[in-house]
């Protein structure tokens, strides 16, 4: 069977599954809506954490960029890695034992104010809509490739399965869906992982063959008797080509460190992350569960590297030099060409990968029209089409970019989110291993879509409507309202996933960035510092999201120059400043206004004492 029918089957069936799931554990009550009624055991919690974590930018964002970047790309590692220890250890228990599962109610409560309550709705919404937008983009990416429609239609699919599942099953179906979407995506990353590193190292272990040297057939064209490492073999490609070396990095130190920091403090205020440890029965459990998705999140977060660089080997292996068609390479005189394969014109139809023959010799090259050899992978490409929205074609039958006015641009465009999805073909693996790989992508995004939508209905029903503007209702009414919201949330995704506005990675890296400068100190504050007050939590929340959003904006949107960054901090990381702003603002107008009232700081001290650790508060309804 060819790539579709085994994608169709693969994904078919994973779907079936999804939905069987969300009929069979649907909610009916607020309670099975908002934490699954409280009840699911940590094993299960550990593998659906797990899946709700690791989101279309752990599964193709991070080894896109590690391939693409090099070291720069290990910024996502460290700081998505280093912030779940941090959330597992630091946050989560104390979390649980206060009992209210969202982090706005966290807030209204502990500040004892509604509007306290208000800013942290709104910044949930905001953080949400962010991180959800690389999630419905990482959904088009593979249903554009592996169904070839355009990825505006894949974000469509994708969106028509999220809000049958998240709106019906609430927070009790989308708990047990993610435990058989990690089970799918730690599988489908896996296995061609496994496949890739025996095909280049004749190592099975991809962690171990990502330090190894190369065999198969790139390893055969080095010289006899001689051997080369993975990361010699990548350093002296990129530099052929002029590049800066793999292992060398491009990202000044404070701007790696901004970013790893924002990644790392992001990951510890994400709300859709953080409710998962109010699902199980105690706060005992909490901490068992949050050591369960630890071990699951490391299996995927040490094979991506290996993944990004034995992708970034056969890609530039297949295409450097590498002639379009053998026929322009005949015209040519060439005898024996280096033709280039039909995998790279499977990805050109997705509009996600393309060439332009700038100099006219059908060959592929990475040079401007002066001569200079350029990074490949700096922008995506950007189709020329005719009346009927279908992509012109030039002499050689490669598509024709509008994005090439510039004469320094290189002839190759490729977008670094498909590398994940194209490793496979480009190993010429099974047919059955890259329909496996596109059910894996979509795993792994529509998981932390549902529960990134979950947030915003739960804001938006529970602490907006139920806390603030219309206490009376029925709990009947509040689940309909919590549906009625998750279906809005759904549309505003679409949009975001059609229009986004970057990478998978880096569009997810600005809702950490947001998430760090906005939840993380009111977090900790509110947890661990009895004097903070909600004059202070409530300017620093403001004050620090408002700088990063606006600086994300300016940069991002509004044609800033990087010339002009904030010491040099690019917008990945300045969630980091604007989290110190926070933490400042927060801190002084705290100590010169009132201290929050007795009944606070009691509570403040009781969810740090272990004692009755497993008789959390009651969580309400």
């Amino acid at each position: 069977m060819d790539v579709q029918a085994w994608t169709f089957i693969i994904v078919g069936l994973t779907f079936a599954l999804y939905i069987g799931i969300a009929l069979w554990a649907r909610a009916g009550s607020t309670k099975e809506f908002y934490v699954a009624g409280g009840g699911v055991p940590p094993l299960a919690n550990g593998m659906a954490t797990g899946a709700d974590w690791m989101s279309a930018a752990s599964f193709l964002g991070m080894a896109g960029a590690i391939s693409f970047l090099g070291y720069g790309g290990s910024v996502y590692l460290m700081g998505w890695t280093g912030g779940y220890v941090l959330l597992a250890l630091l946050l989560a228990p104390y979390l649980r034992k206060f009992g209210k599962f969202t982090v706005p109610d966290f807030v209204g409560d502990r500040y004892y104010s509604n509007i306290a309550r208000l800013v942290a709705v709104i910044c949930a919404v905001f953080v949400s809509f962010t991180y959800v937008a690389g999630q419905m983009r990482g959904v088009g990416v593979v249903f554009s490739r592996f169904l070839e429609v355009d990825v505006t239609y894949g974000v469509l699919i994708g969106m028509g399965l999220v809000f049958f599942y998240a709106v019906l099953g609430g927070m009790k179906g989308i708990t047990y869906t993610q435990v058989a979407q990690y089970c799918v995506l730690i599988f489908a990353f896996m296995v061609p992982a496994f496949f890739l590193s025996i095909m280049l190292t004749n190592n099975p272990i991809p962690q171990i063959g990502f330090g190894g040297d190369l065999a198969g057939d790139i390893g055969n064209r080095i010289a006899a008797g001689e051997s080369i490492s993975l990361l010699d073999k990548l350093d002296g490609l990129n530099e052929e080509l002029g590049f800066t070396a793999y292992t060398q990095g491009t990202k000044s130190m404070i701007d790696i460190f901004c970013i790893t920091a924002a990644l790392m403090v992001g990951t510890a205020g994400l709300p859709h992350v953080i409710i998962r440890f109010y699902t199980v029965p105690k706060v005992r459990d909490a901490r068992i569960s949050a050591g369960w998705a630890l071990l699951f999140i490391a299996i995927l977060y040490t094979t991506a590297p290996a993944v990004g660089a034995f992708g970034r080997v056969n890609l530039l292996d297949a295409v450097t030099d590498a002639w379009y068609s053998a026929e322009s390479a005949e015209v040519a005189g060439i005898e024996e060409p280096k033709v280039i394969p039909e995998w790279f014109k499977t990805w050109e139809r997705s509009g996600l990968l393309a060439w332009v023959d700038k100099n006219g010799d059908g060959r592929i090259q990475y040079l401007g029209q002066d001569g200079a050899k350029v990074d490949p992978f700096a922008g995506r490409p950007d189709f020329t089409r005719d009346e009927n929205g279908d992509i012109l074609r030039g002499a050689h039958g490669e598509a024709l970019l509008s994005n090439t006015l510039n004469e320094n641009d290189n002839e190759l465009f490729v977008d670094q989110d498909i590398m994940v999805l194209a490793n496979p073909e480009i190993a010429q693996l099974p047919n059955w291993v890259i329909g496996l790989v596109a059910a894996g992508g979509l795993a792994a995004a529509l998981s932390t879509a549902a529960g990134l939508l979950l947030v915003v209905s739960t804001a938006i029903s529970h602490d907006l409507l139920k806390k603030m503007v219309a206490p009376n209702i029925t709990d009947k009414q509040e689940l309909l309202a919590a549906r009625i919201a998750a279906a809005v949330a759904v549309c505003g995704a679409g949009y975001l996933g059609i229009n986004p506005p970057d990478y998978v990675a880096a569009t997810v890296a600005f809702a950490f960035g947001l998430a760090a400068s906005s939840f993380f100190p009111a977090i900790i504050l509110g947890i661990f510092v009895k004097r903070a007050n909600r004059e202070g939590v409530i300017l620093g929340m403001i004050s620090g999201i408002t700088f990063t959003a606006a600086y994300i904006i300016y940069f991002k949107f509004l044609g800033g120059s990087s010339d002009n960054w904030f010491l040099g901090i690019s917008p990945e990381g300045i969630g980091t400043v604007g989290m110190a702003i926070n933490f400042f603002v927060a801190f002084f107008v705290s100590y010169i206004t009132k201290p929050p009232p007795k009944d606070v700081q009691d509570l403040v001290e009781s969810i740090r004492l272990p004692k009755g650790a497993g008789e959390a508060h009651e969580i309400e309804a």
